[in-house]
């Protein structure tokens, strides 16, 4: 048998950036082939892990190779998941439910992989990513720092807000919070910081309808209740997705926190 986040496969994917070469991989994540994208700087040497956990489900909010090997040109080896049953992997995606596996065994993936400094690896989420990357964290003491990017931090709140997303979460879930309250409480982080080690960064833009900016005062209230070393940057004339020139130095400054933790 497999251990959780062994690779299976490992082959060649185009690159958008002359200087990080690109992988699809196959790794194992509790008994299913799940696949993802491995972004490595093509110059030798080791370099942090960057655990990059994507928001959306299904065909929404994909893996983007460009975005990918962005922050892997900020010196990361970045590894990506499409998480179970997405893009040939095994399984159905379940949002933030059993498919959170698929983060940790990514996680595993990058603590063991041989380009990657010994106990230095960093998760990210974007958007639903968030909720992975906190859940991700609390799982794993050792993780060094964790960014969440306009990120979900109550599924409670999600299912409130997004009316166009009640039936996928019925779907997946299994009903609504009012009969299922304790599946929604299980995908839902704030119940659980007690248990993360890792100092966090919350970046958010205040005019995002995608995930209000609710879901980051939550988080970053509840943290501070902690004593838990948090820092957030919210910016006003922002929604979910920043202008790219704005996206790139964000992208840096996050880069540098992180490699200051």
């Amino acid at each position: 048998m497999y251990r959780n986040g062994e690779i299976l496969e490992k082959e060649r994917f185009p690159s958008p950036n002359p200087t990080v070469h690109l992988f699809t991989v196959t790794y194992w994540s509790d008994g299913l082939k799940v696949k993802g994208l491995l972004a490595e700087p093509r110059t030798e040497g080791n370099y942090e892990g960057f655990l990059y956990l994507r928001g959306g489900i299904k065909n929404v909010g994909q893996v983007r190779p460009a975005r990918i090997a962005q922050f892997a040109s900020e010196g990361f080896i970045v590894m990506a998941p499409f998480y179970r049953g997405n893009q040939g992997g095994e399984g159905n995606e379940d949002f933030a439910g059993e498919d959170r596996m698929d983060a940790f065994s990514a996680y595993e993936l990058l603590r063991s992989y041989h380009r990657v400094e010994s106990g230095l690896v960093h998760v990210f989420g974007f958007s639903r990513g968030g909720v992975m990357a906190l859940l991700t964290s609390i799982e794993n003491k050792d993780v060094s720092s964790v960014v969440c990017w306009g990120g979900v931090s109550d599924m409670f709140l999600t299912y409130d807000e997004r009316v166009d997303m009640r039936r996928m979460l019925k779907r997946v879930v299994g009903g609504t919070p009012t009969k299922f309250p304790e599946q929604y409480e299980w995908r839902t982080p704030l119940y659980f910081l007690e248990e993360l080690r890792a100092p966090v960064l919350i970046i958010h833009g205040e005019k995002d309808d995608n995930v209000s900016i609710e879901h980051s005062y939550r988080l970053e209230k509840r943290l501070k209740e902690l004593n838990h070393d948090v820092e957030s940057w919210y910016f006003k004339g922002y929604d979910h997705y920043f202008p790219p020139a704005e996206n790139r130095r964000v992208v840096r400054e996050l880069a540098r926190w992180m490699k200051s933790k």
